[in-house]
């Protein structure tokens, strides 16, 4: 595999990660209402849901899909349907009152945190696709198992890094004291946003 093969797919992976998405909505309210540590975790989550996804793809799970559509069918509407219930929650609870006081910020653990990242990511299959799409076109069919770990290991420091980037950002006081200012309006709208999320992985 040649150098610059392995480069474009760590940009193409790069960009990717980047554009807005389920777990962009999910890091920003994590690092505002829970601090940047937890939010650090659940930056792991999202890197180890894109190793499941790259992994898969590699095992040939994109072709799979091709070949048995309505095991993709009902990964989407599995998936969809855990976004949909995050986003009824965000709503559900937009007017509750939240402590942004020390304790609050390390109720939740960061294992549990990294489980929550995780389950966000898988909960979207069209990440194998992406890759399967990516992988058939640049990565040779000899090439080796250190080069594969190696691509897998650009992979997860893309998604972790650039998390880890977002949940700094979000978790400095301005952005907190915005959030606690208008939390409910925010809430709302990232229910809404999840729940947007979750309907079109299921149906699209």
């Amino acid at each position: 595999m040649t150098a610059g093969a392995f480069l474009s797919i760590a940009v193409i992976h790069l960009l990717a990660a980047m554009s807005p998405g389920p777990s962009f909505v999910v890091c920003i309210r994590m690092a505002i209402t829970r601090g940047f540590r937890t939010a650090v975790a659940l930056a792991v989550g999202f890197g180890l849901g894109a190793v499941l996804w790259a992994t898969a793809a590699l095992a040939g799970l994109a072709l799979l899909f091709e070949i048995v559509p309505s095991l993709f069918l009902a990964l989407k509407l599995i998936g969809g349907a855990f976004l949909i219930w995050i986003g009824y929650m965000m709503w559900r609870h937009a007017r509750d009152p939240i402590e942004m006081g020390p304790d609050s910020m390390t109720a939740l653990t960061p294992l549990r945190a990294l489980r929550y990242g995780f389950l966000t990511f898988a909960s979207n299959p069209k990440p194998a696709v992406f890759f399967g799409a990516v992988f058939v076109g640049l990565v040779p069919a000899d090439a080796s198992l250190l080069t594969l770990a190696a691509l897998i290991g650009v992979i997860f420091l893309n998604e972790t890094l650039w998390y880890i980037l977002v949940a700094r950002l979000f978790s400095l006081s301005h952005p907190r004291a915005l959030y606690l200012r208008a939390k409910a309006w925010i809430d709302r709208s990232f229910g809404t946003l999840m729940t947007a999320f979750g309907l079109k992985i299921a149906l699209g």
